[in-house]
C-alpha cells in the first residue's frame, strides 16, 4: 500500500486523533506546572483572578501565566470572563485540580505520567533497544510522590468503605484486632488509611525501597498512628512474618518480576483463613476489550513503568498493569490459594480476594 491508496477521510480523521493526543501531551506539563507552582490553588482558593493578578498571589511572571492561563482555556481546563480578562475554576474543576482528598483529584496522574517523558531518553528509549530493565527507584523523584497523590484519594474513598467490607468476615475481624501487611507500600498511604480506621489492629507495610519507606515512616507519625503501624524496607518475595489475617497488595503485583513467587511467600503468611486483598487496574479479557482510554493510559504506563521493572527483577513474568482476571485466577492458584473471586470494582481498578 502507498499513501496514494489511502482514504483521504481516514487520513484525515486519524490525523485530528493524533493531533489531539499530541495537545494533551503538550498539556500534561502546564497542568503540573501549575500544580507545583499553586496556580490552580490560588484560583480556587482566592477566586477569579486575571494573569497579572495570578502572578502577585503566586510570585510568579504575569506574562508567562498569561500562556499559561490561554492553555488552560483551550483545554476546558479554567472558565473565562472576556470582560474582565479573569481566569475561574468551576467547582469540578477545582475538585479534579486541587482537592487532594476527593477520588477525583488527578494531578498525580498527570505527575506520573510526566514522568515516563522525563525518562523516556535517559532510561526507557535505552531499555527498549537492549532488553534491559529498568527499576521503580531509578525513576525520577515525582513517580514516588505522584504515585502517593494519585492513589491515596481512591484509598481514601474506598478501601475503608467499601473494599474492605466486600471481604469475607474481614471487617469485624479487624474492628476486633488483627494482623496486616501491605505489600509494595510505597509512601504508605494504604496502610495508614487502615490503620487510622481500625484502631485495635497492628499494621506493617513493606517496600523495596528505602526512600519511600522513609517518608512512610514519617507519614505514620504525622497521622498519629505510629503507635499501631510500622514500616520496613524487605521484597514481596521475603518479607517477615507470619498469620496475618489479611495481605495487601495495591497496584503493584503486575509490577514484579516474579508474581507468582511473591504470591506465593504471601500465601505462606497468611493465617489459614486469612485472605490476600489484591487491587488491579480495570482491564478486559484481550488487547480489544481494552481498546478505550483507561487500556491506552494503563499500557502506555506499563511500557514506561511496570514491564521495564519487572525485567529488572529478573522477568520471569513481565504482566504489564492490563492483566485478565482469568491470569490472574491462574496465578494465584500456582501459588496455592483455592479460592478467588472478585469482591468490589471501581471504573478504574478490580478487587480480588485469595484465600488459602
Amino acid at each position: 500500500m502507498t499513501t496514494t491508496d489511502t482514504d483521504p477521510t481516514a487520513v484525515e480523521d486519524f490525523l485530528g486523533q493524533v493531533v489531539g493526543d499530541a495537545a494533551t501531551a503538550f498539556h500534561a506539563a502546564t497542568v503540573v506546572l501549575g500544580d507545583q507552582l499553586g496556580l490552580y490553588r490560588a484560583l480556587a482558593e482566592g477566586g477569579p483572578a486575571t494573569p497579572a493578578e495570578l502572578a502577585e498571589r503566586t510570585g510568579c511572571d504575569a506574562r508567562y501565566l498569561e500562556e499559561w492561563g490561554n492553555a488552560q482555556i483551550a483545554a476546558g481546563y479554567c472558565e473565562y470572563d472576556p470582560s474582565s480578562g479573569r481566569l475561574e475554576l468551576t467547582p469540578a474543576q477545582a475538585t479534579v485540580l486541587t482537592d487532594e482528598t476527593s477520588p477525583a483529584f488527578a494531578t498525580g496522574l498527570f505527575m506520573v505520567a510526566a514522568v515516563a517523558l522525563k525518562d523516556e531518553e535517559r532510561l526507557n528509549r535505552a531499555a527498549v533497544r537492549d532488553g534491559s530493565g529498568v527499576a521503580w527507584h531509578a525513576h525520577h523523584d515525582d513517580l514516588f510522590s505522584g504515585t502517593e497523590r494519585l492513589f491515596k484519594p481512591g484509598y481514601t474513598t474506598n478501601l475503608v468503605e467499601s473494599w474492605i467490607p466486600a471481604l469475607v468476615g474481614m471487617e469485624a475481624r479487624l474492628a476486633s484486632g488483627a494482623a496486616v501487611a501491605d505489600i509494595g507500600c510505597g509512601h504508605g498511604a494504604s496502610t495508614i488509611v487502615m490503620a487510622q480506621a481500625y484502631p485495635n489492629s497492628t499494621f506493617v507495610g513493606f517496600d523495596y525501597h528505602p526512600e519511600s519507606i522513609e517518608v512512610a515512616r514519617k507519614r505514620a507519625v504525622e497521622a498519629g498512628v505510629a503507635d499501631r503501624t510500622r514500616f520496613e524496607v524487605a521484597m514481596a518475595a521475603d518479607y517477615p512474618g507470619a498469620d496475618y489475617a489479611l495481605v495487601c497488595v495495591f497496584d503493584a503485583l503486575h509490577d514484579m518480576g516474579d508474581p507468582v513467587a511473591a504470591a506465593t511467600h504471601v500465601r505462606s503468611t497468611l493465617a489459614e483463613d486469612g485472605s490476600l486483598l489484591l487491587v488491579e487496574p480495570m482491564a478486559g479479557e484481550s488487547v480489544l476489550e481494552n481498546r478505550n482510554p483507561i487500556g491506552k493510559l494503563f499500557y502506555s504506563a506499563g511500557l514506561f513503568l511496570c514491564v521495564p521493572n519487572a525485567r529488572s527483577q529478573g522477568g520471569v513474568q513481565e504482566l504489564g498493569p492490563q492483566v485478565p482476571e482469568a491470569t490472574w485466577r491462574t496465578l494465584l492458584g500456582e501459588a496455592g490459594f483455592t479460592r478467588f473471586r472478585r469482591a468490589a470494582e471501581t471504573p478504574f481498578n478490580r478487587v480480588f480476594e485469595a484465600q488459602p
